[in-house]
């Protein structure tokens, strides 16, 4: 039961972390790397990704392949996260936080994302 109920808040917050691509997109493209070219598609598949791949997890044959797109998603989204780190966890007339907390979000809640992805996995 426990596990199920994990399950659904996972596919809660990728589905409003996909959807909110579309809502804020202002929002994203100062968070993905300057090396990176085309920030608007790259939010766009990001957010339609993870849409995607959360909705695969409420179907128990298509769950492992949603389970291991999400975590290729969130290995894919690490860039971002170091980046955020190296313009001092700060963007221009946008979101500002300590730079402890540009760590935190890198060491300890992405890795806890992953965990939780791979539990949720069957």
């Amino acid at each position: 039961m426990a596990k199920k109920l994990l399950r659904y808040v996972f596919i809660g917050f990728m589905l409003f972390a996909g959807i909110n691509h579309f809502l804020n997109p202002e929002f994203y493209y100062p968070l993905i790397p300057t090396y990176l070219a085309f920030p608007e598609t790259i939010n766009m598949v990001s957010g339609i990704l993870e849409v995607g791949l959360a909705l695969l997890l409420f179907f128990p044959k298509w769950r492992p392949i949603g389970a291991y797109g999400i975590i290729v998603l969130l290995l894919l989204f690490i860039p971002s996260h170091v980046y955020f780190i190296q313009i001092d966890a700060c963007v221009p007339d946008g979101l500002c936080t300590p730079i402890w907390v540009a760590w935190v979000r890198l060491l300890v809640i992405h890795p806890l994302l992953l965990l939780w992805t791979w539990k949720i996995r069957d």
